[in-house]
């Protein structure tokens, strides 16, 4: 993170543009963050739980041990965000906007989240707990997952190109209606590729 910052309020466009501020420490559900653009921003041990963030730019930001759980993200732009270490239960990512949309998720707990027909092109998901998450009609091609616990995630007309699941583990995922090709799978995989098969693997 640079140092040294530039904070504006444009009461004409009523926006906040912060640029390499660090945040620490603060709770937002009783004093919300304000909606505007944050440019290389750093959040730690910051409480976003269910609060409004909807609408807010984060451009090229990073959120350190963070809970931001059931927070609203309508039109919320995450530009290239890095989350580490964070509760980020019940998220509807299928409602941020969509321009440059990336996020670099590790250590996370992303259970209940939602990525509807989010565009994840080479994401990578980095140890987090992916339980119940709805990647239906996602593209996830080239993505990968490394040590991620996918239990009860929901694979849908999911594009799975390419993308590296061997560090992935609990999926089910059904090859007729999802599209794995050059989807690289561990051994211990397969018994989630075969379920609808009612096979049993030894």
């Amino acid at each position: 993170m640079r140092t040294g910052y530039i904070y504006l309020y444009l009461p004409f466009i009523d926006c906040y543009l912060m640029h390499e501020e660090d945040f620490k420490n603060t709770d937002y559900t009783k004093s919300p963050l304000p909606k505007g653009e944050y440019d290389n921003c750093s959040f730690t041990n910051c409480n976003f739980a269910e609060s409004d963030l909807s609408e807010v730019v984060f451009l090229e930001c990073e959120f350190i041990n963070c809970d931001l759980s059931n927070a609203k993200i309508y039109q919320t732009a995450f530009r290239d965000v890095s989350f580490k270490d964070c509760k980020m239960l019940g998220l509807q990512f299928d409602q941020c906007n969509d321009f440059l949309f990336e996020i670099k998720p590790s250590g996370c707990q992303l259970n209940l989240s939602n990525f509807y027909q989010r565009m994840l092109k080479k994401a990578v998901f980095d140890s987090c707990s992916l339980h119940d998450v709805d990647f239906a009609e996602a593209d996830l091609s080239g993505a990968s997952f490394v040590n991620c616990d996918l239990t009860g995630a929901i694979f849908e007309r999911t594009k799975l190109t390419g993308a590296d699941m061997r560090g992935a583990g609990n999926f089910i995922i059904d090859p007729e209606v999802n599209d794995i090709k050059k989807a690289r799978f561990a051994l211990e995989g397969l018994p989630g590729l075969l379920t609808r098969y009612n096979l049993k693997i030894n």
